[in-house]
C-alpha cells in the first residue's frame, strides 16, 4: 500500500529495504524523495490517511512543519520521506543496505568475531 501510495504521488527514486534479520525496530523501510517541501508534505499526508484507512492505529509522525524530511512509523513499516538533497545528505539506502545482519551484530558484541 505505501509502494503504490507513493507511486499515484509521483515519488521519485522509491526504495524499499527489507529489514529482516538485520533489526527488530522494522520488518521494512521505505524510501523516497518528492519535488518540493509541498510534495513531501502532501506524500506523507496521503499514506497517515491510507494507512489509517486500513485500520492502522498507531501511527507516529515526524517532520510534518519543514518537510524536508518526514518520518512515518507504523511498526512494521518505517518511512522516510525526503527532499532530494537531504536524501542524499543523509544516505540512509547506504546505511541499510550494507549493514549486518542482527546475528552478525550479536556475534561481534559478544567478541565471537577478533581480529587476529
Amino acid at each position: 500500500m505505501v509502494e503504490t501510495s507513493l507511486d499515484v504521488d509521483k515519488a521519485e527514486n522509491i526504495a524499499v529495504i527489507d529489514l529482516s534479520g538485520k533489526t527488530a525496530i522494522a520488518d521494512y523501510l521505505v524510501i523516497a524523495s518528492g519535488t518540493s517541501q509541498r510534495h513531501v508534505g502532501a506524500m506523507a499526508d496521503h499514506i497517515q490517511r491510507r494507512m489509517k484507512g486500513m485500520g492502522l492505529k498507531s501511527i507516529a509522525v515526524e517532520g510534518l512543519k519543514q518537510c524536508d524530511w518526514v518520518l512515518i512509523d507504523a511498526g512494521d513499516i518505517i518511512v522516510h520521506l525526503f527532499r532530494p538533497e537531504v536524501r542524499e545528505f543523509y544516505n540512509l539506502e547506504k546505511i541499510w543496505i550494507n549493514a549486518p545482519s542482527a546475528d552478525t551484530t550479536e556475534a561481534l558484541s559478544a567478541g565471537v568475531f577478533r581480529h587476529s
